[in-house]
């Protein structure tokens, strides 16, 4: 039986930018989304610890599973250019242990490589997917979580949008939890 809220979508829709492309994850990616991932510098502000290869496999994983079984997920972003997969983006609920509970919420989070850091890509990739979430999920309310000292992060969320919301711990680590604009509603 059809679940009659959630759209079905088996893999992210490609969008394009300017100068990205966002895209389904594919296993050739593993090696770059591995590279990613395990550079300390990346993850310094989004856990801290660098993934193992076996954790960036279950990431892929993750992203692939996630638009099945809620119709909405994370994009790969490449640049146009070089071709080159930079990143990742996208919506979740990944229902964590967290206050203020985000459950019911679209979860936007991002991730560059080192290199790709500084250029306006994440602000022009979350431009993307919002645009595309407000097409296919007007409804829904989104939020972002961010390390307090991740002044880059904060400022690609703010540009979006997004405002503080609330002051919270997430797995020992200060965290700020911020709010998208208002769903769309009628009238």
């Amino acid at each position: 039986m059809d679940a009659p809220d959630r759209p079905v979508v088996v893999a992210a829709p490609a969008l394009r930018t300017p100068r990205l492309r966002l895209r389904a994850h594919h296993a050739d990616d593993f090696d770059t989304c591995r590279a990613i991932w395990s550079d300390p510098e990346v993850v310094r502000h989004i856990g801290g610890k660098p993934a193992t290869g076996e954790e960036a496999w279950r990431r892929l994983l993750v992203y692939a599973g996630l638009w099945s079984l809620l119709g909405y997920g994370y994009w790969a972003i490449e640049e146009q250019a070089s071709g080159q997969y930079i990143g990742d983006i996208g919506f979740a609920e990944f229902r964590r242990d967290i206050d203020p509970p985000l459950r019911g919420m679209l979860e936007s989070g991002w991730v560059l490589a080192r290199a790709a850091q500084g250029q306006g890509y994440a602000s022009e990739a979350l431009a993307a997917i919002e645009a595309w979430r407000h097409a296919h999920l007007p409804e829904r309310r989104t939020v972002c979580i961010i390390a307090q000292d991740n002044a880059a992060s904060l400022r690609v969320a703010e540009k979006a949008g997004y405002r503080r919301w609330r002051e919270t711990t997430y797995h020992g680590e200060a965290t700020l939890v911020l709010r998208g604009r208002p769903p769309a509603t009628d009238g």
